[in-house]
């Protein structure tokens, strides 16, 4: 899902950012589920082939959000940003962040999506009631 211009100025976004998604927040969610995560997949010497986006597709299904690694040190012959123009270019895939020799990619669930609906509004608001129930109690338990 690349995109076709810089966010409401109309020109055409830098190279570097045109495979990004728009920044929502959804993205704000994804990079910072993405944070923890290891890379499931490396881009080794062999660059982008069909099997390693096939190998990528299942990952994205089974887990919605994955970190793919670029291999350093001059071994990988494709460059960060051709490679997350090439997975963005992939159907329903969409590149959320690119830091250093890391993308990291999302792609939605087709029946149970983990991150957009219903299911992810309600995760959390249930963190949040929780963590602000412990800080009162705390409270009241040093006040006493």
């Amino acid at each position: 899902m690349p995109i076709t211009e810089a966010a409401g100025s109309g020109q055409p976004p830098s190279s570097k950012k045109r495979a990004l998604m728009p920044s929502t927040p959804l993205r704000r969610r994804l990079r910072a589920h993405g944070h923890g995560l290891d890379p499931l997949v490396r881009i080794g010497k062999d660059g982008i082939t069909p099997g390693l986006l096939r190998q990528l597709d299942q990952i994205l299904f089974d887990h919605e959000l994955c970190k793919v690694k670029l291999e350093a040190d001059g071994h990988c012959p494709v460059d960060r940003f051709t490679a997350a123009d090439r997975i963005a270019a992939q159907p329903g895939m969409s590149i959320v962040q690119i830091l250093g020799h890391t993308i990291l990619v999302y792609k939605r669930h087709p029946q149970k999506p983990r991150f957009e609906g219903p299911a992810s509004r309600g995760q959390g608001q249930g963190e949040a009631e929780i963590n602000l129930t412990t800080k009162r109690a705390g409270r009241r338990a040093s006040a006493a």
